[in-house]
């Protein structure tokens, strides 16, 4: 089952914000389970503002807000999202903003969790 399910997402090029952000994370380890950089690429076209990190090593976004209160407010129902996925993200807290960063250590890099999670935190912050 978490074989056939990562094989359809990988294969399909066309994957929407809303496509990933229905998803639910599985447990991945192994290389096997690394995103190409060509699906790399694709799932990032459905991201808005998100960008890589160094080698394609991570996936980041910087958020704004208006003040520190609503920057920790978002960390914090962040947080319930990545137990929840079991999927947990590098965050950077700061007066009015919070950048987030994504990997998957346990495949050497980027994986589909990533590009997941990363479309449940921009569902987070429009909500």
């Amino acid at each position: 089952m978490v074989e056939s399910t990562i094989a359809n997402a990988m294969s399909n090029p066309s994957t929407t914000l809303a496509e990933l952000a229905a998803e639910k994370c599985l447990p991945l380890k192994g290389r096997e389970h690394a995103a190409s950089s060509a699906q790399a690429q694709a799932w990032l076209a459905a991201l808005p503002g998100w960008s890589f990190g160094p080698d394609q090593a991570d996936l980041r976004k910087e958020f704004r807000f208006p003040d520190f209160v609503r920057a920790l407010a978002f960390v914090n129902a962040l947080g319930y999202v990545a137990e929840r996925e079991n999927h947990h993200p590098d965050l950077e807290l700061g007066w009015g903003r919070c950048r987030v960063r994504f990997s998957t250590h346990d495949v050497g890099g980027l994986s589909m969790n990533d590009f997941i999670c990363a479309a449940k935190t921009e569902a987070l912050f429009a909500a």
